[in-house]
């Protein structure tokens, strides 16, 4: 799976010296991957916002621009090289 630009997302950023430059809510200290994380531990998105001090706004949107990237078209590439099928015995 390719990795999203996140740079396209309005509601995070990536500060240089800030959590090493992970992308977080903007204005915040909070990596984004806890979003993702903490859903796919079972967390509801009120426990987010509790957590993390984000808003539903901003989860919302980083969950939006996920979903989004996944309709996006993606390039497919050619295989390094063709093989013949006959020449795998």
């Amino acid at each position: 799976m390719a990795s999203l630009d996140w740079s396209q997302c309005p509601a995070v950023e990536s500060v240089p010296g800030k959590r090493s430059g992970a992308w977080v809510f903007r204005d915040t200290r909070t990596p984004v991957s806890v979003v993702f994380d903490n859903l796919e531990a079972g967390a509801t998105v009120g426990e987010l916002m509790d957590w993390f001090q984000v808003t539903r706004e901003q989860v919302a949107a980083v969950l939006q621009f996920a979903a989004r990237s996944l309709d996006a078209p993606t390039a497919v590439q050619p295989p390094a090289q063709m093989v013949d099928a006959h020449t795998l015995r």
